[in-house]
């Protein structure tokens, strides 16, 4: 019975941790880009994009496919790098498993 009860401590503790963890994505911002810098965009943890900048000299009214092109390529690599940082956070609590749901 002593060990149930410190068997439920340690994973409140832990439930606690993650859940401090998770607020705290939302500070950290990852940086997308294409059109070699052209475009960047900034988004945080919980998938908020923050930020794009685009550099005036790829906007072209005569190729407008090619700005959004670069705006879909660039929040899509934001997006990558930002699953990327929360699986390797929420990974310090989960061995590295991925557990559907948790994050």
């Amino acid at each position: 019975m002593q060990q149930m009860q410190q068997m439920m401590k340690q994973v409140k503790k832990m439930q606690e941790e993650m859940q401090k963890a998770q607020e705290g994505l939302k500070d950290r911002i990852v940086e997308g880009s294409a059109g070699g810098g052209a475009i960047t965009v900034k988004i945080d943890g919980h998938k908020q994009i923050k930020d794009i900048v685009i550099k005036p000299e790829v906007v072209d009214p005569e190729d407008v496919e090619m700005l959004q092109d670069l705006v879909l390529t660039a929040v899509n690599d934001a997006l990558r790098k930002a699953d990327e940082m929360v699986g390797k956070e929420m990974g310090k609590f989960t061995g590295g498993m991925n557990i559907p749901g948790l994050f």
